[in-house]
């Protein structure tokens, strides 16, 4: 009879250990198929690298390793958010050029109060919470290795931060910790609500564009490498693997999912990631167009404090190096000219199409380090800019770069899965429409489930983390005891 019992508590454990990934459906702040202008565009860009490539420099706060992100600086993509008991949902912004996920608080100055987005605005109340706590001064995380210039010790022994802008806006507020509901995908197709206690900003002062209501949220959820990103604590404790993914829709409003976790597909090519970089940093090492080398000295690619190539959801375009973007503009538009009518914009090389740019506009491939290319269409480089004399006006999407970092934003890694493998320190993509359900890895084996229809494909060979609390466990192991005890 114990050994029964014995195996009655194994296989329950084992049910309730199974592996699992946990998925976020994503909403686009706007479609980046509209007609937008340039030149909107671009300002927004370039306010959010002046704070991303100072940062690269030493001029500001390393914000990939302590930090936080304006609403107006960082991605076209925000989700939902359950955090506190109860729970309560927020709208943040996904962004992977930043850490730490952090919300506004009730006792905020000078916050948003409504958005343009058409979402509810929320507010973090800790006294509402049961199961919130004030980080303290004595935290690991206020010093050792944690400690950065962004973080301070306030008066009431409340570890808090505080970060200045290169545009002049600014947050601050202190960390806490309170627990993070989400829904985990996990074997034999099921879903389990669960939760998990985590380190989070709670902002109560914002100003200069953050305080704006046209895009307001909630606050920004950072997927960056940093300690306090919510992948590391989660996967650094066992409940989801170091490696989380995206897959976000280029057509109509946009939208896609994210997974922490692996989203599997077999045309998936991964390249390794640059050692040592504040942000997600690829080894860029040529550009082809219609397949086409084009003469570029690789050296200009080469990743220093002041050069490299960046993958960075936030960014609405795609920026590359003088060196490489006139000889790549300078092919685009030598093999399409004698079906189109070339024209600048202002300022930007642009062209008059009368058919379908899929077409005319040839293909181009990005070549990264270990033989990953990166395949684009022509919608992955161009943008629809209107039309003139019946004519549909498309621009090139690239901008030019005076300084030495090429950043690959949303343009490029729209309509693609995109594969942040953090464990084993490189990204993969494919193409694929984000309209469709993806694979989802639930163990580090080839075991997956096709999100959206939940059917598990094999069974579950490895766990990658537990769901099981360890008071819980602990009353299985004296229940086990006492049944042993019993019979003795």
């Amino acid at each position: 009879m114990p050994a029964l019992s014995l195996l009655l508590i194994l296989g329950f454990l084992t049910v309730l250990s199974v592996a699992s990934c946990v998925v976020i459906p994503l909403e686009r702040a706007f479609p980046l198929n509209g007609l937008v202008e340039l030149s909107q565009l671009v300002a927004r860009d370039q306010l959010r690298h002046s704070r991303m490539l100072q940062g690269l420099v030493g001029g500001v706060v390393d914000f990939s390793v302590q930090g936080t992100s304006d609403p107006y600086l960082v991605g076209l993509y925000f989700t939902k958010v359950k955090l506190g008991s109860p729970p309560r949902e927020f709208n943040v912004q996904i962004d992977t050029g930043s850490d730490i996920l952090w919300v506004t608080c009730s006792s905020c100055a000078d916050c948003p109060q409504s958005s343009g987005l058409g979402i509810q605005l929320s507010l973090f109340d800790t006294t509402s919470s049961s199961s919130a706590r004030m980080v303290p001064c004595s935290d690991p995380m206020c010093s050792s290795e944690y400690q950065t210039t962004a973080t301070q010790c306030s008066q009431s022994n409340q570890c808090s931060y505080s970060f200045q802008y290169g545009d002049g806006s600014g947050t601050s507020g202190y960390y806490v910790t309170d627990m993070l509901s989400f829904d985990a995908v996990m074997g034999q197709s099921s879903i389990a609500n669960s939760s998990a206690l985590i380190v989070f900003g709670c902002s109560t002062y914002q100003s200069g564009d953050l305080t704006k209501t046209d895009k307001a949220v909630d606050g920004i959820f950072g997927f960056g490498q940093g300690d306090l990103s919510v992948i590391s604590q989660l996967s650094s404790r066992g409940i989801t693997p170091r490696v989380f993914s995206h897959c976000l829709k280029g057509d109509g409003s946009g939208g896609g999912i994210m997974v922490l976790g692996a989203i599997m597909e077999p045309s998936i090519v991964y390249s390794p990631l640059v050692p040592s970089q504040p942000h997600y940093n690829l080894m860029l090492q040529s550009i082809a167009v219609n397949g086409q080398l084009l003469q570029i000295d690789p050296s200009v690619f080469a990743t220093s404090s002041n050069r490299g190539t960046i993958v960075d959801s936030g960014t609405t375009l795609a920026y590359l190096v003088q060196e490489a973007y006139d000889p790549f503009v300078s092919a685009i538009t030598a093999t399409v000219s004698p079906s189109v009518t070339p024209t600048i914009s202002k300022g930007n090389q642009c062209y008059l199409v009368a058919a379908s740019v899929s077409q005319i506009f040839p293909p181009v491939s990005l070549n990264f380090a270990s033989g990953a290319s990166m395949m684009l269409k022509p919608e992955d480089y161009l943008i629809r800019s209107g039309f003139y004399n019946g004519d549909t006006m498309w621009c090139i999407g690239f901008q030019k770069v005076q300084g030495g970092i090429s950043i690959l934003g949303d343009l490029v890694l729209k309509d693609k899965i995109f594969v942040y493998d953090l464990a084993h320190q490189r990204i993969g993509w494919a193409n694929y429409d984000c309209s469709l359900s993806v694979n989802v890895s639930i163990t580090s084996s080839k075991d997956f489930i096709n999100e959206g229809q939940l059917s598990m494909s094999s069974s579950t060979k490895e766990m990658l983390f537990k769901l099981i609390p360890l008071s819980f466990i602990t009353f299985l192991i004296q229940l086990l005891e006492l049944v042993e005890f019993q019979f003795l």
